[in-house]
């Protein structure tokens, strides 16, 4: 995959993740997808910490986006 392609994706996910709001589903709705959501955003954790990390052993740091 290429890192535009990568990017790409990565802001897909962010995008997607932005319209997940929790708030809104009922509580049945909620323990019914509380499995699958906690299997997801575990991984999901994982995963953006073995990002961070390459990017932190290349000696560069990630920093937040400075609010316009």
């Amino acid at each position: 995959m290429s890192t535009n392609e990568a990017i790409t994706r990565l802001g897909a996910a962010v995008s997607a993740l932005g319209d997940l709001d929790v708030s809104a589903w009922s509580e049945e709705a909620l323990r019914e997808q509380l499995g699958e959501l906690s299997v997801n955003l575990c991984a999901l954790d994982a995963l953006l910490a073995k990002v961070a990390d390459g990017v932190r052993a290349r000696g560069l740091r990630i920093e937040e986006p400075v609010a316009a």
